[in-house]
């Protein structure tokens, strides 16, 4: 007898805030002809939201104004309130999927008083650990953050998965270490087929698709493997949402009643001059093989040539 069809899913993505005046440099471990010399290189911060018309699933929680002055990053509006142009507020969220305990990702959690929180043990365990000692591994951890994950252990909230795991019929988690032990992404069943919420497995389109990684990470090999189960989850290059590509608030439609949250289940727009990432533009990652890169057609060769030649 055939299984009942998976449910679609409307999937959101929310550009909520940037890091405008970060150097392309800084978005790649190597230097491998990647991008022009000085170029700029902004990271953008999103949370995504699933939907259909039984249920509502938040990945990820943005971060404070607070965190986003500390650390030097603008803040366009607050993630957490914006839920209401979907017309939800953060008391009404039943489940949140942590990608990872970054600042950028894992903020807010105590606004979301009776979500579930879907989270790695893997996670859990590196940033509660005594990995946490050294400086330089929790930098990109709040204490605060951590605090409330393992609140929300003893409330009884805070799921812990041990790899792949069902949030919901036709949505799935699936643990891509690298970035960080216990990073996730998440895959969702969509009109367009499978979308891989990938979130910081690759910061930027250009991050996986030219398999140069981005320099904050924890392990490098796991990292370039996780691109090989990243796109085997996709049903296409465009249907990997990188966690900070400007790009992605461009490519995709907006949604028509809050054009801040653009459409990820619907194919992306077609590019245009002045898209972020366009060479010529204050986005641009550089050369223009690395837009090659992003576009998903040409990639492969250009990454041979460029990266052969650097070699």
């Amino acid at each position: 007898m055939a299984g009942r069809p998976l449910p679609t899913y409307e999937v959101l993505a929310l550009r909520f805030g940037t890091h405008a005046d970060r150097p392309a440099r800084d978005n790649f471990l190597h230097d491998e002809g990647q991008f022009a010399p000085g170029s700029a290189g902004p990271m953008d911060f999103y949370l995504w939201a699933i939907r259909d018309d039984r249920h509502f699933l938040l990945v990820d929680t943005g971060f404070p104004e607070e965190m986003a002055l500390r650390r030097g990053r603008t803040l366009f509006r607050c993630p957490v309130d914006a839920l209401t142009d979907l017309g939800v507020t953060a008391e009404q969220v039943s489940d949140v999927v942590i990608t990872h305990m970054h600042y950028d990702h894992a903020g807010n959690l105590d606004r979301f008083p009776t979500a579930r929180i879907h989270l790695q043990e893997e996670e859990l365990r590196f940033c509660a650990g005594p990995a946490m000692r050294h400086r330089a591994v929790r930098r990109p951890f709040e204490p605060v953050n951590v605090q409330t994950a393992v609140q929300g252990l003893f409330e009884e909230r805070l799921v812990l998965h041990r790899g792949e795991a069902e949030i919901l019929p036709g949505v799935t988690v699936h643990p891509v270490p690298g970035h960080t032990p216990g990073t996730q992404v998440v895959r969702v069943h969509t009109a367009r087929g499978w979308v891989v919420l990938a979130s910081d497995a690759t910061h930027l389109w250009a991050n996986i698709r030219l398999r140069s990684p981005f320099p904050i990470l924890d392990q490098l090999t796991p990292m370039l493997e996780g691109y090989d189960v990243i796109e085997s989850l996709a049903d296409g290059p465009d249907h990997v949402i990188p966690g900070h590509d400007p790009r992605v608030a461009r490519r995709f439609p907006p949604l028509a009643a809050a054009p801040d949250w653009v459409r990820l289940h619907e194919a992306p727009l077609a590019d245009t001059p002045g898209t972020p990432g366009t060479p010529g533009t204050e986005h641009s990652q550089g050369t223009q093989g690395a837009q090659s890169a992003m576009s998903g057609t040409d990639g492969a060769a250009a990454r041979a040539e460029r990266i052969g030649a650097a070699r």
